[in-house]
Formats: structure tokens, sequence, C-alpha cells
């Protein structure tokens, strides 16, 4: 009988799907999960060193995945820098203050952009940057 490979492997959704390094993929998708309302749709399961290789998750009807460092494979943890997730939303506000309720820190609160959107900042536990782009209020 074949060892246990972890779930079977999920449609992957968008045109670009970023994937991220963190130390501690699967807590990251735990923390997507109630932060955004991720669905984890495949889960590597962890090696004896309890590091995750891969788990996709889908957010907002796109893919998104994550692992763990692995250097021994020349994956080193770089810390994120130079970018922001966004996640076009229909209500900047609510889902801004579901996130920083998840955990995430509020770097820039809601607010109509003169280019004409509601936008918003959080930083998660693991370094991204996360940006929230919707319809102006009223």
């Amino acid at each position: 009988m074949a060892e246990q490979q972890g779930t079977p492997p999920a449609a992957v959704k968008g045109g670009i799907v970023a994937y991220l390094m963190v130390e501690g993929a699967q807590k990251a998708a735990d923390l997507y999960k109630k932060a955004f309302g991720a669905e984890v749709v495949h889960v590597n399961p962890p090696d004896e060193q309890g590091r995750t290789m891969h788990v996709h998750v889908h957010i907002n009807g796109a893919s998104l995945m994550l692992s763990d460092p692995f250097p021994e494979h020349n994956c080193a943890y770089v810390p994120a820098a130079g970018f922001s997730l966004m996640l076009p939303v229909r209500d900047v506000d609510a889902v801004w203050k579901k996130a920083v309720d998840a955990g995430l820190t509020g770097n820039m609160e809601p607010q109509d952009m003169f280019w004409g959107d509601r936008y918003a900042q959080a930083k998660d536990t693991f370094g991204i940057q996360w940006a929230f782009v919707g319809p102006k209020k009223g």
C-alpha cells in the first residue's frame, strides 16, 4: 500500500499565482482561513522537522500557495519586502476589520482614494502586506 501523500492536488485558479515562503506555512493557511475565509484545498504532510513543503489555498476566487523554507534545497527564508497581495472586495471596511480582528496589523485604515476606489492595508504575522480595494462608500 502506498504511503499517504497528503490531500489530492486541486485546480489552480487565477492567471498569476503567488507562492509565498513563510516560517510556518500551515499556520499561515490557518490565519488566512480566519482572516479571509480561505479554503485549504491541498496540503503535503509535514516532514520530520515539522516543515510543510506545500499548502494550496483558495482566497477570493484565486489560488495562493505556501511553503516553509527548505534551505537544503536552495529555498532559504527571506523576509517579505517590496510587494503586497491585493484583494479586490465589495466591502473594504468589513474585510479589513475581519483581517485585523484575526490578528493582522492594520497599517492603513479604509479610506476613499483619489483614484476612485476605497483602499486599506494590513500586514500579517508572517510579514506579508495585504491590500484591500473596492468601491467607494456611499
